[in-house]
């Protein structure tokens, strides 16, 4: 690894709207010169919208568009090639942005978990209903990441990367809240041990550098997914209640780096750079935390992924996110 640090000040969820890779690297690396990060186009249609750009991943496993969503099939099909030529042409934009960068960089998968709740098997019903259907689909997202950061690794040799697993039905996975195909019912809760010891597979994959886990949903588990191996946990602040303060201060303490986020992910309008991480320095003066450590701490960043945005937006949205952070670093107090 090389010696410079391991998350910057400020970064990108993953998806930006429009359908132009070159344009989004160059927004991504030219927004966020120490934290630059490999954007998603989701408005390209299936293959480069989450589900379908993680199932491109996947080793010995494939996935194809049916009316109710991505279905694991026997072959790659179509989707499956769609998916991987997107993602070749992000490579491409980001390694042609990035020429002699070093620094940290971040690129982002679905996890397994969210995975599981979203594809379903040929039957119809999600792989979360079929214990050995999960492990075998962790396994094989554990494997096309590893060969994934072997090539952003070689694409983009200074970098030092940040792996971030998006797990936005993690909290529904463990409560039991997940709907079965019919609609009708949901899954059974899947067990607190289990979850964390298949994150823990995947998290290891990236050995070398740190892993974020993301989830812009309520009532984030910040314990789990310390113990699971994450070194970040990425979030939408506003959806924090004081019920997480004792979780996040144990999480500060135990060196868990948060990316907090500060910016709405839609277009509105912006307060200034100091008000949008007003909440951040209130959240430390109630944990009894030094302000020193905030930036140690606290990478900003946008609520959740900027897809729904405008492009004009996004951009400024970004911009503000840097903004931010600097204003946290000057007066942490």
């Amino acid at each position: 690894m090389n010696a410079h640090p391991t998350f910057g000040p400020a970064t990108g969820v993953g998806s930006l709207p429009g359908t132009d890779a070159r344009e989004a690297a160059r927004t991504a690396t030219g927004s966020f010169e120490d934290f630059p990060f490999l954007p998603e186009l989701p408005a390209r249609g299936p293959g480069a919208d989450m589900i379908g750009r993680t199932a491109g991943l996947l080793v010995e496993l494939y996935a194809r568009v049916e009316p109710s969503g991505w279905r694991i099939g026997d072959r790659p099909g179509r989707d499956t090639r769609r998916a991987r030529s997107w993602l070749g042409e992000d490579l491409d934009a980001l390694e042609e942005s990035t020429q002699e960068y070093e620094g940290p960089l971040k690129v982002q998968a679905v996890g397994p978990w969210t995975l599981a709740a979203a594809l379903e098997l040929r039957n119809g019903e999600s792989v979360l209903s079929d214990p050995g259907a999960c492990r075998d689909l962790a396994a094989s997202l554990a494997e096309g990441l590893r060969l994934h950061l072997a090539e952003v690794r070689r694409r983009i040799p200074g970098a030092g990367l940040v792996l971030q697993l998006d797990e936005p039905s993690l909290t529904a996975v463990l409560r039991g809240q997940v709907r079965t195909a019919s609609g009708y019912r949901t899954h059974r809760a899947v067990d607190r041990q289990l979850v964390e010891s298949t994150l823990r597979d995947v998290v290891d994959v990236h050995a070398g550098g740190p892993v974020a886990v993301h989830s812009c949903a309520p009532d984030v588990p910040f314990a789990l997914l310390r113990r699971a191996g994450a070194a970040a946990v990425s979030f939408d602040f506003s959806l924090l209640t004081e019920r997480d303060d004792e979780t996040i201060g144990e999480a500060v303490e135990a060196g868990t780096r948060l990316l907090a986020g500060v910016v709405p992910g839609t277009d509105t309008a912006l307060s200034d750079p100091a008000g949008s991480v007003m909440g951040v320095r209130t959240l430390w003066r109630r944990l009894g935390l030094r302000p020193g450590l905030l930036a140690e701490t606290v990478t900003v960043t946008p609520a959740c992924g900027l897809a729904g945005a405008s492009p004009a937006y996004a951009r400024q949205a970004l911009a503000h996110c840097v903004r931010a952070a600097r204003s946290l670093a000057d007066n942490p107090e």
